[in-house]
């Protein structure tokens, strides 16, 4: 069966199903689908990059050697 076959197939057969709850999961997974490989930011999220690429231009970063004796003194405390 094509594709093209077996989405006239599908629609048919939803066309029929009256069961909400039913099609409420037939959409999620839809959508699941359609959005597969495109992740959207929060907000949040936006910020933070942001936030971080001001870091860099700002030249406000830490060598990762500088980084691993900050993490060698703070579990020394512990």
């Amino acid at each position: 069966m094509s594709t093209a076959e077996l989405r006239h197939l599908i629609n048919e057969q939803l066309a029929h199903i009256e069961d909400v709850a039913f099609l409420h999961a037939i959409k999620t997974i839809i959508e699941s689908k359609a959005s597969e490989g495109i992740y959207q930011l929060s907000d949040y999220q936006k910020s933070r990059i942001d936030s971080a690429r001001k870091q860099l231009k700002d030249k406000q970063t830490l060598s990762h050697q500088d980084l691993q004796k900050e993490i060698d003194q703070w579990l020394s405390l512990k």
